[in-house]
């Protein structure tokens, strides 16, 4: 299926590229938020990706099986050209001139504080290892893909990618590990290194 797909798409079918979007949309989104973290961001980098997709149709190899790995390794390169662009966006909007008046948003986020907390502590722990363990945790562990398809959407040796990970899940075990004397952290610290699967299409 994926094969006559790959001549469909490369050869400008647009059916064959909606088929692609209603078979890997969720993947790519989901693929996104845990690179990114936020909701708004992961949806323009669903959109992104597929229009890059359709940019770069003609460098797809006629054969070949799943096309995930192929859309995953173009959603992580557009991730960090989106982190780029807003690492430069927050540092314009910072030399601009401060409003004084500052609105008290204490009663919006009141009820979602529980929530943000728990995030919190996954996020600082992900945030704390280098970029490309972070991508290859998302793909191989979160998204489901092997060590080859993993390789194959980044760019990189199988051997590469099995060590990153390996360095990832050894870094997030220690960094989130709850503080001695302060009790147990809430809910289980391995969710965030548990392989997630999503089929691997």
């Amino acid at each position: 299926m994926d094969t006559n797909l790959r001549r469909r798409i490369r050869a400008g079918d647009h059916d064959a590229f909606g088929d692609l979007f209603d078979a890997y949309a969720r993947s790519v989104y989901n693929h996104a938020y845990r690179l990114t973290g936020e909701w708004a961001v992961a949806e323009d980098v669903v959109s992104l990706t597929f229009l890059d997709a359709w940019r770069l149709r003609d460098k797809l190899d006629e054969e070949g099986g799943s096309l995930r790995p192929w859309l995953l390794g173009i959603a992580t390169n557009v991730t960090r050209n989106t982190r780029r662009a807003a690492r430069r966006h927050t540092a314009a909007v910072a030399r601009l001139p401060r409003d004084e008046t500052v609105r008290d948003f204490a009663d919006e986020i009141a009820g979602r504080l529980d929530d943000a907390a728990q995030l919190a502590v996954v996020r600082t722990a992900l945030a704390k290892l280098r970029r490309a363990e972070r991508e290859v945790l998302a793909l191989c562990v979160w998204s489901g893909l092997d060590y080859a398809a993993a390789a194959e959407a980044l760019g990189v040796p199988v051997g590469t990618v099995r060590s990153r990970l390996s360095r990832a899940r050894a870094k997030l075990a220690k960094y989130m590990e709850p503080p001695s004397g302060h009790g147990q952290m809430r809910g289980d610290r391995t969710t965030a290194v548990r392989p997630i699967r999503e089929g691997n299409r």
